[in-house]
This record gives structure tokens, C-alpha cells and sequence, in this order.
């Protein structure tokens, strides 16, 4: 039973020691950003929400911000390839 509850708590993300893929992580940060919005929540919850929504803010900017440096890495390769093969 304890297995079913720990397979739950890895697939909402709710689990610290596993990494949020990013569009899991994008996605809870809309639905945080939404339930916030609609304002009907309780102080604490929403301080809760804003928290784990900046969290995962910084998620997504680091996947992000690893994504456009390998791009770059890839696009500096192809030109320092071509710079060779026209040399």
C-alpha cells in the first residue's frame, strides 16, 4: 500500500528527491497561478502556493537555461565544423 502512495507522490512532483520534468513542472505552476488568482483560498495556503510556485518558476528556468546553452554548444560546434571544412 505504502507503494501506491510513494508512485502518487512522484507523479504529482510532490516528492523533493525527484526532479520535475519541465512540463510537469509547468503545468503545476498554471494551476497554482490559477488557484491564486481566483483568490477564494486561505492566507496560509496561498503563501504555500506562492512558495512552491516560485520553486518551481526556478525549475523551469533551469531547464531552460540548460537547454539554450547545449543549443548554443551545438550551434558554436557547427560553426567552428563549417569554419574547418571551408579552410
Amino acid at each position: 500500500m505504502a507503494t501506491n502512495k510513494t508512485k502518487k507522490k512522484s507523479e504529482s512532483g510532490s516528492d523533493p528527491e525527484v526532479p520535475l520534468r519541465f512540463e510537469a513542472a509547468a503545468e503545476e505552476l498554471e494551476s497554482i497561478i490559477d488557484r491564486l488568482e481566483q483568490g477564494d483560498i486561505p492566507l496560509e495556503e496561498s503563501l504555500e502556493a506562492y512558495g512552491r510556485g516560485r520553486s518551481l518558476l526556478a525549475r523551469c528556468r533551469s531547464i531552460l537555461d540548460a537547454a539554450a546553452a547545449e543549443i548554443a554548444e551545438v550551434d558554436l560546434d557547427d560553426v567552428e565544423g563549417d569554419a574547418n571544412s571551408n579552410a
